[in-house]
């Protein structure tokens, strides 16, 4: 390595990427929501962007920009008035506009059918705005009217009811609740505090952990309390691993009434606070459509309706033509044009490039959706875009966070792409998918009282045609959430 202060000529390759590649990149990836909200917010920038109905025409599109392809370049003259009266009115107007420009607005006239789609938009926005519902806190703060308690003792129960978790746990010690220069008194009425929260509504609040919660929520009028009582206290654990003949065993009550006792146990709630969480189902629109046409064959379509027909407006054209306009203002102008120009320019690819991928996407998984998750087939993105005839990055920015509705369901597009599992030799590879669904079907239909194990899943796959390693097995499974055979087992 040679170190220098010298000045050297090197010739090197660089990837440069022109302001307009990188927002044509950005738009692309942008799932249809937040299009919308980027027009939106390019339109309030931009005030030559206008939105139309219709596509522009051929004559319309060749005026934004001369023969070089610079837009608006080239000058002309304002079309001649009617009428001197009607130049007179002209020139006031220019010169009223002149003097009261801060209180005019020159953005366009907005149509009608843009201001009732903006409207229907914001009343989407707003039916998808998660209501303030009562928190855990206000809850239990509001029942300590039921009870007569001293001040001090309310302002205590309160505190400890902040320091709940979204479970309903209180898992922060009192000494630390109360700090260190907590007094023995402070203690005590802490104390008398925590046990008043453990009598609160929801059952189980208050509690140090899960077979606290459980035991706070036991009634001696409950159905098997005995058996109940002793797995809470002593066999969670081996509950959690289906070791029932081992409860049986060191409890002393039956198998049966064991399982009496835990479909009981199904009844208590392991976090009362949970259902004071806010939880909201995303609010999903689906970019692309499928639907079959009347020769059997799937096509997609993109959602227009909710993205805006953009196109440069006439009055910004026209002052761009007239002469008397300053140098300034026509520079500006011009600025204006060649980004709301590369916008749309974006917006366009943005749609062809996102039709060609899905429909390269649909055509590739006609199976799945003529008969669901089952009969996918392995797909990766590297495919779609050496037949689409783009890089495989560019894939990747057209279906993320992008959706279709299909006729098996809405899915992310990303949902299509699935690595491949070797098959045996007369048969075709398969998606992993399909193969957790094989999984899955052979778990539903095994004998429960003789679970089968990894190993016997393994063979079992391959009887179907599925070669698979005991190791990927252990893999899906736990993916899929489905316990081993022991835990599988159901005890008689």
């Amino acid at each position: 390595m040679r170190l220098s202060f010298g000045q050297e000529l090197k010739q090197e390759q660089k990837t440069i990427l022109t302001q307009r590649m990188i927002q044509s990149m950005e738009i692309l990836q942008l799932p249809l929501q937040q299009l919308e909200e980027r027009i939106e917010e390019e339109m309030e920038k931009n005030p030559v962007l206008e939105m139309q109905e219709d596509e522009p025409s051929e004559e319309e599109r060749n005026e934004t920009a001369d023969d070089s392809g610079e837009p608006f370049e080239r000058e002309a003259e304002m079309p001649a008035s009617d009428s001197p009266d009607q130049q007179e009115d002209f020139q006031i107007a220019d010169d009223f506009a002149s003097i009261y420009r801060d209180t005019i607005d020159e953005r366009p006239i907005r149509s009608q059918n843009w201001l009732e789609q903006e409207a229907d938009r914001q009343h989407d926005a707003m039916a998808n705005i998660p209501v303030q519902s009562e928190t855990l806190q206000d809850y239990l703060t509001e029942q300590l009217t039921w009870f007569d308690v001293s001040p001090e003792l309310r302002e205590m129960t309160v505190r400890i009811i902040s320091n709940l978790d979204s479970n309903g746990y209180l898992q922060t010690g009192l000494n630390d609740i109360l700090g260190m220069q907590a007094t023995e008194e402070d203690r005590q009425l802490a104390k008398q505090a925590w046990r008043l929260v453990r009598k609160l509504d929801p059952p189980g609040v208050g509690a140090r952990d899960l077979r606290d919660c459980l035991m706070l929520q036991l009634r001696f009028d409950m159905p098997y309390y005995e058996a109940l009582r002793a797995i809470i206290a002593d066999h969670l654990e081996d509950l959690e691993k289906n070791r029932l003949p081992q409860i049986a065993k060191k409890t002393g009550f039956p198998i049966n009434e064991i399982h009496e006792a835990i479909n009981e146990l199904r009844h208590l709630n392991p976090r009362p606070g949970a259902s004071f969480r806010e939880q909201t189902a995303p609010y999903v629109v689906p970019d692309v459509a499928v639907a079959e046409d009347d020769n059997g064959n799937y096509r997609i379509q993109l959602d227009e309706g909710r993205t805006p027909q953009l196109h440069i407006s006439n009055y910004y054209r026209d002052l761009m033509k007239h002469n008397e306009t300053s140098k300034e203002t026509k520079d500006y102008i011009k600025q204006k044009v060649g980004a709301a120009q590369w916008l749309i320019d974006s917006i366009q690819q943005r749609r062809a490039t996102l039709t060609r991928v899905s429909q390269a996407i649909v055509d590739h998984q006609t199976e799945f959706l003529k008969y669901g998750a089952a009969a996918i087939k392995p797909l990766k993105m590297q495919q779609i875009a050496d037949k689409v005839g783009v890089h495989v990055t560019t894939v990747s920015r057209a279906v993320d966070d992008k959706w279709i509705q299909t006729p098996q369901g809405i899915f992310p597009l990303k949902r299509f792409f699935s690595s491949s599992v070797a098959a045996s030799d007369d048969e075709e590879n398969m998606s992993q998918d399909a193969v957790r669904v094989k999984l899955q079907e052979i778990i539903d239909r095994e004998d429960k009282s003789k679970p089968l194990n990894d190993e016997e899943l393994t063979k079992a796959l391959q009887e179907e045609g599925v070669n698979v390693a005991r190791r990927t097995i252990v893999k899906y499974r736990k993916l899929m959430g489905i316990p081993n055979s022991r835990e599988r087992k159901v005890w008689t």
